[in-house]
């Protein structure tokens, strides 16, 4: 099974390798945040890529619908350190076919990998039951709909990247950069960007 790992901790990483090489898998690509993670799949078409969630310049949930958007089959298992119900709907919604807690990384993520790739599901034990209530209850964030692109640059906001690098990054013009993000602030009903990194505090776009 030829697997991805996208982490920005170039220790962890180094730690899930050889939890999987000893397993019998091969890592053909590690990358250190979202860009990087998508470009790498483009390039490998791994059996399956193991991301995190906080990524810098495409979380993990980003990198995960852009990758539904594109069609691409590859196996996405989240592997993270968030145990909140929000984290789980946005990475099933997204198209995240297995979520595992990093605490139960040695324990689960094997058996994970061996699951999404016969077309099933996995959960860590640990967050079946957060996910069932929350899925009956139909908690949708905010109502707030944002398009990929809207996502992919508030992140990059919130982070502090100023629009001209924005624009490089995202290969866009200055001028649409700022319409998305004026756009943004519309629909968050944000009046300045400490309103912008607030939300994306509150929806784990980044962490504080």
């Amino acid at each position: 099974m030829n697997i991805v790992l996208a982490d920005d901790h170039a220790m962890f990483r180094h730690c899930v390798r050889n939890l999987l090489e000893a397993a019998g898998m091969t890592i053909v690509g590690e990358a250190s945040n979202g860009a990087e993670a998508l470009q790498i799949v483009s390039e490998c078409k791994p059996d399956a890529i193991v991301l995190d969630i906080n990524m810098p310049v495409q979380n993990g949930i980003e990198v995960a619908r852009q990758l539904r958007h594109d069609g691409v089959t590859t196996k996405i298992v989240m592997l993270t350190m968030y145990e909140e119900e929000s984290s789980f709907l946005e990475a099933f919604r997204a198209g995240v076919k297995a979520y595992v807690l990093k605490t139960q990384a040695s324990a689960d993520l094997v058996q994970a990998l061996v699951e999404v790739t016969r077309g099933r599901v996995y959960l860590s034990p640990e967050v079946t039951s957060t996910l069932v209530d929350a899925y009956l209850r139909q908690q949708d964030d905010e109502g707030v709909r944002l398009s990929f692109r809207e996502r992919q640059i508030l992140q990059l906001v919130a982070e502090g990247t100023i629009t001209r690098e924005i624009a490089r990054l995202l290969n866009l013009s200055v001028k649409s950069v700022e319409s998305h993000r004026s756009q943004l602030m519309r629909k968050l009903d944000a009046s300045n960007i400490a309103g912008l990194v607030h939300h994306a505090i509150r929806q784990r776009v980044i962490s504080p």
